[in-house]
């Protein structure tokens, strides 16, 4: 009986720990004159891709975290790749060196 009363309890308490993660658009410690919390992007005074960028995060938070997570790896290979030249270019060989520790 005491082990059930403990299950409940600790299920009950994971039931509003999870709540309370789960929900951090509301305010709570506002109480009833809690508003949505809305945060976005300040795109005044910017052109171009900049302006662009802000205004996709604005309209959807899922599209610019799609973006985002697509873009990184390929920036990262352009950003590799041009290194990779530059270093050839002045004589640094990455692919026939000696490791020190055999």
């Amino acid at each position: 009986m005491k082990e059930s009363k403990k299950r409940i309890w600790t299920k009950i308490g994971t039931f509003i720990f999870t709540i309370c993660i789960l929900m951090p658009q509301t305010l709570l410690a506002a109480g009833e004159k809690a508003e949505l919390v809305v945060i976005v992007a300040d795109t005044r005074g910017i052109t171009g891709i900049m302006h662009w960028w802000g205004a996709l995060y604005n309209d959807s938070h899922l599209y610019f975290s799609l973006l985002t997570i697509v873009l990184i790896p390929v920036i990262g290979l352009i950003f590799g790749t041009i290194a990779d030249i530059v270093m050839k270019a002045i004589g640094i060989d990455l692919e026939h060196r000696d490791l020190a520790e055999h």
